[in-house]
């Protein structure tokens, strides 16, 4: 699937219920969803930084995609970081650098998180942009 569409299908999901409460259980549940970063890899060189919250990713290449996993002490936050990684897994890295993120404001979630929150969510988002920029760089 493409990034597209997978931002679109969590755009329908998130269309299904009714308030925020119920989002915010999914997300929860996105959250024990979430492929694991293993142990080795919560490490200081691995938390995002900006985040309330501890939140660790790694990512590696695999022909030619980049495959994030990660984990968070906060269940909201790996709620959030679940969706951005179904978005961005899998994927090339340039497609991982021109995706756009409107999605995010499509779903309302921006408008629904804390200042604090909301500012750990661009961290994220920058974080795997980054390592999307560091595998394009090596494969040019």
């Amino acid at each position: 699937m493409t990034i597209k569409e997978i931002q679109e299908e969590i755009i329908e999901e998130f269309s299904m219920f009714e308030n925020w409460e119920e989002r915010y259980q999914y997300m929860i549940d996105l959250g024990k969803s979430l492929p694991l970063i293993e142990d080795q890899y919560k490490t200081e060189d691995h938390l995002i930084k900006g985040c309330q919250s501890r939140v660790w990713v790694h990512s590696e290449m695999k022909e030619d995609k980049v495959v994030f996993t990660a984990d968070s002490d906060a269940i909201i936050t790996k709620g959030i970081i679940a969706i951005l990684i179904r978005v961005f897994s899998n994927q090339n890295p340039k497609d991982i650098l021109e995706a756009d993120t409107k999605f995010i404001d499509e779903i309302g979630l921006k408008e629904h998180l804390s200042p604090t929150r909301a500012n750990g969510l661009v961290s994220m988002i920058k974080q795997l942009k980054m390592y999307a920029l560091a595998y394009q760089t090596q494969m040019n």
